[in-house]
């Protein structure tokens, strides 16, 4: 019986491992997929892919290349997470002090500006904090730790998590108490919570047009400091370091073309009647 008992436990054991092997080497999960194939390549982005860019890029790409955009959803941290331990073959993110880390350090290559939005401080109508009288992100931020009112944060690490806490910082505050709400949620679902429990929130202008409509009661209450502009970078991984490095690098060359900025400068434009991004040309003004 004791022998039969040590089989079990010992076959419990390998099933488990088993089972954990192959999840390690499923990689990360795979949120939709963009063009025919053969070629396939992993990409990590979180806003870009929710608001349907990445998919009209992707499908653009993929007929001229005969290729597969496999999109994993996740912020600019994760998806830093992810180009440096080799789960992904390249990123589209917002975070520029870790992007230079990575060309430093030399797990990321092929770092080139796409485009840009910007963040807006939005809020309730009755701005509790009286931040539409802000005269910068920073001081906007200190009247709503003054007042206590309800702030979300999307507090994931995400770039527009670390742009936040950079602001706190500017501002000589740190959000402790029952006003501070960690919303753990992408832009979109971050914004609407804002909506429903009628707090601030500092959105992206791209998440705001497509949504703003959803998001009732909420209104853009201070935009236009330089600190609020947000710039878009492409990273992938060292020539021949994944298998799908080669064509991932084929893409950035694709978005950076007149064709890929064309999509980006215009998407948006019909379905919510106001592009979503700026080309890369505008952005340079700010990097």
């Amino acid at each position: 019986m004791r022998t039969l008992s040590a089989v079990l436990v010992l076959l419990a054991v390998l099933v488990c491992a088993t089972f954990s092997a192959t999840v390690a080497q499923a990689g990360p999960q795979v949120t939709e997929a963009y063009g025919p194939g053969p070629k396939e390549f992993l990409l990590a982005t979180g806003s870009p892919g929710e608001l349907g860019l990445l998919k009209v890029l992707g499908e653009a790409f993929g007929k001229k290349e005969k290729a597969k955009l496999n999109w994993v959803k996740a912020g600019s941290g994760e998806s830093l997470d992810l180009l440096k331990s080799k789960s992904v073959d390249m990123i589209m993110v917002h975070a520029p002090a870790q992007e230079k880390a990575a060309l430093a350090e030399g797990w990321g290559t092929n770092h080139a500006l796409i485009g840009s939005n910007e963040f807006y401080l939005v809020g309730p109508k009755t701005d509790p904090a009286k931040i539409a009288q802000a005269k910068s992100a920073a001081d906007a931020y200190a009247r709503i730790a003054g007042a206590e009112a309800k702030f979300f944060s999307r507090g994931d690490n995400s770039g527009t998590h670390k742009k936040e806490l950079a602001i706190w910082k500017a501002a000589n505050v740190t959000p402790t108490g029952g006003w501070y709400i960690i919303a753990k949620g992408f832009m979109k679902d971050a914004l609407l919570r804002a909506a429903v429990e009628q707090g601030y929130f500092m959105t992206d202008s791209s998440t705001w047009v497509a949504e703003k409509n959803a998001a009732k009661g909420l209104v853009i209450l201070f935009r236009g400091d330089k600190v609020l502009i947000n710039t878009y970078h492409t990273l992938c991984q060292p020539e021949g370091a994944t298998p799908g490095s080669a064509t991932a690098a084929k893409f950035i060359e694709f978005v950076g073309s007149p064709a890929g900025q064309q999509i980006i400068r215009t998407y948006g434009t019909r379905e919510f009647g106001a592009a979503l991004y700026n080309d890369a040309a505008y952005a340079r003004q700010y990097e």
